[in-house]
């Protein structure tokens, strides 16, 4: 029994040593940690996202960071430079919100070519993968071949924030564009990757439905139905987000559903995911909740943890009061659901109810989070053979925490956990579909995007490393 305790021991210190090395030779690390990650997703442009540099399976570049061209790197630096300023990146943001509201030719970030220009080439490219399938293909590929991603969560950037009833002949239209882009994100991924959806993007009348926790229209089942199809087709899952707590209860009824139907042992994964935002105090019980209803019908629970998008706009009560409730609640829920075991957090209403098959999406900036979860699987992996344990994703932003992203795909321990892999988050959309995306993603995580000190100080050391090598200094 104490050998056995001591190769677990020596098997985690050994899977968390590489991401710990290859971060501290990069940024001295903070103890602060991002709050969320429910919102934009990113990417560089086609052009700017391949580097010129490749490297051969198996090696190891002079930094973790090397393998980004140094245009996204500078980009980066700059942006969570300025992210860390409340005062400008409000100020940013209101003069983007202003833009997208006017209908002067001037201001109009589709037709003024100076302003389309300068943003397709800062905020757009950071974040975002394109607008049409010739601009995002080329991004999904460089994710994977150049800097290395195991696959890519990709999202249309549509969203619905409510507004007048609609007529049915606008419901229809909302529907249809709904699901054109659902099928264009399916053509666009590949097999394993992950497409990011909103059930509310389905328009005005799916978001009443949803906070009213009614069913969706037959015409919208048809929509969601084709779209499910498709990604099971192609061997694609789907990530439908939570939004605020008044629409999670619509949208979890809605999510269930359809892994009854999709999730089935013979597909042999889950194919649709619900999505916990572990800053709310009632998550534990509903993940409780649903992991003993898929016991009892016999389906595999998809499970994605985020931390949370929505606080500002959350009922008094009903979210942790700290950040540090938040954390314990979210490390609490991963370790339940990667050991498979019932706890005290997330305890079934019968004891001896079996804890069901589940696949896992960690969607977190949070490094010892992540930490955590690699040390949770190495003991795992030391009595089980790896092909045996859950899937596992460990899910960060395109554009946003690249040096924690970049040193789990370089972690050699990794290799070894052949059911894990790292995915980035890329939105897809035209331009003001896109703005408005990651101002709505902004708007909701404003803590959390002053929190960019360590990607921030990653990026100037990597930066210098660069301006070094130029002069032989390196």
């Amino acid at each position: 029994m104490g050998s056995r305790f001591q190769q677990a021991q020596r098997l985690q210190r050994l899977t968390l040593a590489p991401t710990a090395r290859i971060l501290a030779r990069n940024v001295h690390q903070s103890t602060r940690h991002n709050t969320a990650i429910q919102g934009p997703s990113s990417s560089n442009g086609p052009a700017q996202i391949l580097s010129t540099k490749t490297y051969r399976q198996g090696s190891t570049p002079k930094s973790v960071l090397a393998r980004l061209p140094t245009s996204s790197v500078a980009r980066s630096y700059l942006i969570t430079a300025m992210s860390s300023s409340p005062a400008l990146l409000g100020l940013t943001f209101t003069i983007l919100r202003k833009m997208l509201d006017s209908k002067n030719y001037l201001m109009d970030v589709e037709r003024n070519p100076v302003i389309r220009t300068l943003l397709k080439s800062t905020f757009y490219a950071q974040f975002c993968a394109g607008d049409k399938a010739h601009e995002v293909k080329p991004n999904l590929a460089a994710a994977r071949s150049v800097l290395g991603y195991d696959g890519v969560i990709i999202e249309y950037a549509l969203e619905v924030l409510g507004g007048s009833e609609p007529t049915a002949a606008e419901t229809a239209a909302e529907i249809e564009v709904w699901r054109k882009g659902m099928m264009k994100s399916v053509e666009m991924a590949s097999e394993g990757d992950f497409i990011g959806l909103k059930w509310s993007g389905l328009g005005r009348h799916a978001l009443h439905l949803l906070q009213t926790q009614q069913d969706p229209t037959p015409e919208m089942w048809a929509a969601i139905t084709q779209a499910c199809d498709a990604a099971a087709a192609k061997g694609v899952c789907l990530l439908p987000g939570a939004e605020e707590e008044l629409t999670n209860i619509g949208l979890e009824n809605w999510t269930i559903r359809l892994q009854k139907m999709y999730n089935t042992p013979a597909y042999g994964r889950a194919l649709v995911y619900t999505t916990y935002q572990c800053y709310l105090r009632g998550i534990p019980a509903r993940i409780a909740s649903h992991l003993e209803k898929a016991s009892k019908e016999g389906y595999i629970a998809g499970v994605k943890l985020v931390r949370g998008a929505y606080l500002n706009s959350e009922a008094p009560g009903t979210c942790f009061d700290t950040k540090e409730g938040t954390d314990a609640c979210y490390d609490a829920c991963a370790a339940t659901v990667l050991r498979q075991q019932w706890s005290e957090t997330i305890t079934p209403s019968h004891a001896a109810t079996p804890f069901p098959a589940v696949n896992i999406v960690l969607a977190t900036h949070n490094l010892s989070t992540i930490q955590s979860a690699k040390a949770i699987r190495a003991a795992q992996m030391l009595v089980s053979p790896a092909d045996k344990l859950p899937r596992l994703a460990y899910a960060q932003l395109q554009g946003m925490a690249d040096e924690i992203s970049q040193s789990l795909v370089q972690d050699p321990t990794m290799a070894a956990d052949v059911n894990a892999k790292v995915v980035k988050l890329l939105a897809w959309g035209t331009m003001t579909e896109c703005l408005n995306f990651l101002i709505r993603r902004a708007a909701e995580n404003k803590e959390a995007s002053f929190r960019t000190d360590d990607t921030r100080r990653a990026m100037g050391a990597e930066l210098w490393r660069r301006v070094k090598g130029v002069f032989g200094l390196a």
